[in-house]
Order: structure tokens, then sequence, then C-alpha cells
């Protein structure tokens, strides 16, 4: 058995038994932990896990043609984290590779047009699907745990807290752009906590829709808006500009282009706080599974690539921080709300998509844990003095913040 053979040269941690199609059982590994035993149903799948096991691997647990008959998803995919630099090493990876660097340009396009629809693949999903497993706030992007505590609805509100003390909102009325804006969640945060006017913008039909009712519900629709815009079609010009976990929606060959304009949306003495998901890792690629079936067009920046593209943009980096295991924790708590409410999931939709969506959630935790997944947060100005000299003023807003801790804003709402 071909697929076999190659699974002796690159399984070398963990225990990993399979079970072909034909009922013969094969061990890998050195019997440690994690331990998991899978059974493949066809020999087309042994074929297409051979030949393709990036994208193969996640359709076959999805279509039920591979099925784990001892451990768990999580188990299965943490073992293959283990594993993973002798399997970028095989000949077979490195061929898939190459390929899939021929057709980056291609891969990122991402035009007005285009962009709208790779946005409405997965963010115009149903709405009840997001209210599974996300927090009451609908922050779908890393969460900050400050290392006190492990409650999720606490650590996105203190994400939030940390993006707004960058941004140093020091006067009312400031004009923030949104960009990426979501369910409204940051925009409606930096209104009520700084007294800022917020603009926010989106490609997805359903956040607009969503964000511009909970504006209204909180009686902000003077001071806070939403428009179901390309942020490239922005006219105004912002004292602040905010983006969470939109940047990964980009694509490198667009990172030029994002640059300048938002240096162009920027006031002059202006503050841009940019949040994305990152690799530590030299520009690559994306996953074949994840860009199929979950983020259309998607891209997991490099800080060198996204560094220099800001410098040629004329910019200041004026800080960086890097957030390693908080999106690694911040996935474990969505999986698990996820799963405790699975059943409503496949009410929404059916079992090939709960399954889609368990490999998409545990992928993704440990693409954080073990494949050198992290979040930075790059702070960036036009004027090197628009931001003061040390890093205290950050500590010192969130302190001076602390009564708008997690627990009286729940009170209050």
């Amino acid at each position: 058995m071909l697929l076999a053979r190659f699974l002796d040269g690159i399984i070398h941690e963990g225990d990993f038994g399979l079970i072909d199609a034909g009922g013969k059982m094969h061990r890998f590994g050195n019997g440690e932990s994690p331990s998991v035993t899978i059974r493949l149903h066809d020999r087309a799948t042994e074929r297409r896990l051979l030949m393709n096991p990036r994208i193969a691997a996640g359709e076959a647990y999805m279509d039920g043609r591979m099925t784990i008959e001892e451990g768990s998803l999580y188990d299965l995919i943490d073992l293959i984290g283990l594993n993973i630099e002798p399997f970028e090493d095989h000949w077979l990876s490195e061929w898939s590779a190459i390929l899939s660097r021929l057709f980056r340009r291609i891969q990122q396009y991402n035009p007005v047009g285009k962009a709208q629809k790779n946005v409405a693949h997965h963010y115009d999903l149903s709405d009840d699907l997001y209210d599974l497993f996300l927090d009451e706030d609908r922050q779908y992007s890393c969460a900050y745990f400050d290392g006190s505590h492990d409650d999720l609805e606490r650590a996105q509100h203190d994400k939030k807290r940390h993006i707004a003390a960058k941004l140093l909102l020091d006067k009312p009325g400031m004009k923030v752009l949104d960009i990426g804006s979501g369910w409204g969640g940051m925009a409606l945060y930096l209104a009520q906590t700084t007294g800022a006017d917020v603009t926010g913008v989106t490609l997805s039909k359903e956040q607009h829709k969503v964000s511009q009712q909970r504006a209204a519900d909180a009686g902000l629709t003077d001071q806070v808006r939403f428009k179901l815009q390309d942020y490239r079609d922005e006219p105004e010009t912002y004292d602040r500009i905010v983006s969470v976990g939109m940047f990964e929606h980009v694509g490198a060959v667009h990172f030029a282009e994002y640059f300048r304009k938002t240096k162009q949306l920027l006031s002059d003495d202006g503050v841009f706080l940019l949040h994305s998901i990152g690799r530590m890792e030299p520009p690559g690629t994306t996953n074949a599974w994840l860009r199929k079936y979950i983020f259309p067009g998607g891209y997991t920046p490099a800080l060198s690539e996204t560094l220099a593209a800001i410098e040629k943009a004329g910019l200041w980096v004026t800080d960086i921080e890097i957030l390693r295991l908080h999106y690694a924790d911040t996935l474990h708590h969505w999986y698990d709300r996820f799963m405790a409410q699975r059943e409503k999931a496949a009410a929404l939709y059916d079992e090939r998509f709960c399954r889609m969506w368990e490999f998409y959630l545990v992928g993704c935790e440990i693409a954080f844990r073990r494949m050198g997944q992290m979040v930075f947060q790059i702070q960036i100005a036009k004027r090197q003095d628009a931001v003061p000299l040390t890093r205290d003023y950050i500590t010192d807003w969130e302190r001076a913040k602390s009564s708008d801790n997690y627990e009286e804003t729940e009170a209050a709402e």
C-alpha cells in the first residue's frame, strides 16, 4: 500500500493506526500520545490522500469516507501537527506546495466584486450558526487572555479594550473608521467607551443588517453608522482606523493597494491599528482545503511581507505586538461551544456541514498550537510623533478603564 509507505516516512510522533479499505491495520509513530485510529472506506480515498493530502483529508472526513475508530478528530489533527515538519519535507508535499505557489497570485486575487463574493461565502451564512459558538458580542476574531481567567466573554471584551488603548482615542468625537466591521461590536464599544464617531464598512450583507440594528437598539445611530461597501470606495479621512480580522482577506497581491488606501484615509496625525492572523514563517500559501471550503481568497500574511508593504507606502510602524496562543485558546472555546450545540447546527444545515465546521475549528486551533500561526497587532501612523515614545500609555489607559470591566458591562446590559 503506497499510502502506508508514505505515512511510515513522516509519522514519527504519536500512535497512529490506519485501517485501509481492505480492512488491514497499519501502525505508525512511537506509540506515545496522542493515539488515534482511522478507517478508510474505499481505495479512491487512499489514492487521494497520497496525491493531495492537504485537501483530501478534510474532504474524506466531511464525506464520511474516513472515519475515526479510536480517539477523536482533535487527536488526529494534533498528531498531524506533531509531524508537520517531516510531512512538509516529503517530496510529494514539496511538489504540491510548488504547484500552489505557482498559482498564488490567482488564489489571492481579490478585486472589489470578487472580494464581496468571497466574503459572502463565509460571513453570509445563517445568523443562527454564529450564535451557536461566538460570544454574545459576536467577536469573530482572536480574544485576549491575560492569564487570570479562561472566560471567553471576558477575553473578547478585554481584546476590544486592548485595541482601544492602542488607538489613543483621547478626545470625544474623534472620527474612526472600522475596516471589516463584522457584526458591529468593535465600533459600538469604541463609541460607547470613548465617545468616538465611528463608521464601519463591511462586505457582508448579513453582518451589515445586524450591525445597523444593533446601533439602532443602542440609540447610537447618530454616532455609529455602517456601510455595505468595500474599504477602497471610502472617500472620507479619519483620525483613527481600526481593522480586526479583515487583512487576512486582502491577499498579498493587494497589500500595496491596501496600505496606499489606508494612508489616504488616515489624517496626518492619525493612528491605525491593524489586527490580523499571521505566520511566523516566510510568505507562503493558504491551506488548500481551507481556501476551498472556508475562506476563498483568504491568505495568512507573513510579518515580513506586511512590513515591506507598509514601508513602501511610506508609513511608520509605531508598535508591534505578537499574540501567540491567544487564538488557539479562542478556537478551543468555539469548538466546545459548537459541539455543545451541534444538533442545532445540523438542523440549520446538514451532517456534512457539521463535519466540515468541526474540521475547520480543530484544524485552525492546531495550526496556532503547532504550525506557526499567530496574531499580530501593528500600530501604524504617518508621523513618528503621532503616539507617545513609550508604551506606558497602553497599560495606563487599560487600567484607567478598569471600571469598564466585563462584569459591570454585563450588569449594565
